[in-house]
């Protein structure tokens, strides 16, 4: 993933980014996107179409959705890569991996300072070609989803008679 050069006026912010249940980082250097990523993201096999990752992304908290070969991830796609696919399309024939993976050991603060800057919510967490997490940049553009949080928000809305995806 190409990061943005980060000007030193800009490594000092107020509050910091949040990560990982209210922790924060202030500057490069000081946490990795392993830190901030959610574990166990939603995933699509590889046998998923068009309609299967439309149906994902009905939530409007699902911005990506992985497709992976058992731990592999073949691609991300976006809602706008499905704006011109048939529902019964193959899911491995859309979306891409460019510019949507990072690393786990990636720095957090260039990171997220790249995201905010290419307007991007979500990044496949990638090592040696497999899918370890989901970096989740929450809608304040402030800070990331957190496994705690991702869970709360599943009993919320199984608590409410919905039922959550997995």
């Amino acid at each position: 993933m190409p990061l943005t050069h980060i000007e030193e006026s800009a490594t000092r912010q107020e509050g910091g980014v949040e990560f990982g249940g209210g922790r924060l980082a202030h500057a490069p250097g000081e946490a990795t996107v392993a830190d901030a990523m959610v574990h166990r993201p939603k995933l699509l096999p590889p046998t998923a179409t068009a309609r299967d990752a439309r149906t994902l992304l009905l939530d409007d908290h699902v911005h990506a959705v992985l497709v992976c070969d058992g731990e592999r991830l073949l691609t991300v796609i976006e809602r706008q890569d499905l704006a011109e696919a048939g529902d019964d399309e193959p899911a491995t024939a859309l979306g891409t991996l460019s510019g949507r993976t990072v690393g786990p050991g990636a720095d957090l603060w260039s990171t997220w300072t790249w995201m905010r800057g290419a307007d991007v919510r979500r990044l496949a967490v990638v090592e040696d070609g497999r899918c370890v997490g989901l970096l989740c940049l929450k809608r304040s553009g402030r800070g990331f989803c957190c496994d705690a949080g991702v869970w709360a928000r599943a009993q919320e809305l199984s608590g409410r008679g919905c039922v959550p995806r997995s």
